[in-house]
């Protein structure tokens, strides 16, 4: 996921990769080649045929705290996401605060609603 030509790093200046692990269905952060965290995602289908990923979980290792890592690989998720074709849904609290930061992504996301929320948990 994270082109080759640009160089992501984090607040203390080491690389971060972020790459989409479609089998896991999350996308992961790693430092230096050390996985870092991660940010869980299902993919759906709603009733009018809007393909939608739905964000749940984001983690990252406390090892890690306070070099941005969240921020970076919420960003690249969700900027990813709406490459796909897909309607983001922030059911995670980080992300939620990130769409609500980032109004630029207001085009790419869905409400999250009661319907996803059981379908979360099915």
């Amino acid at each position: 996921m994270t082109n080759n030509s640009e160089t992501i790093t984090d607040k203390t200046g080491a690389p971060v990769t972020i790459a989409d692990d479609p089998d896991h269905r999350r996308y992961t952060v790693s430092v230096d080649g050390v996985r870092a965290g991660l940010a869980a995602y299902a993919d759906r289908t709603d009733d009018h045929g809007v393909a939608q990923r739905v964000f749940y979980h984001t983690e990252v290792d406390e090892a890690f705290g306070g070099r941005g890592l969240a921020t970076i690989l919420v960003n690249e998720a969700l900027d990813d996401a709406r490459a796909r074709g897909k309607k983001i849904v922030g059911v995670c609290p980080l992300v939620a605060a990130f769409l609500k930061k980032h109004p630029e992504y207001s085009d790419a996301t869905n409400p999250v609603t009661k319907q996803i929320l059981d379908w979360l948990r099915r």
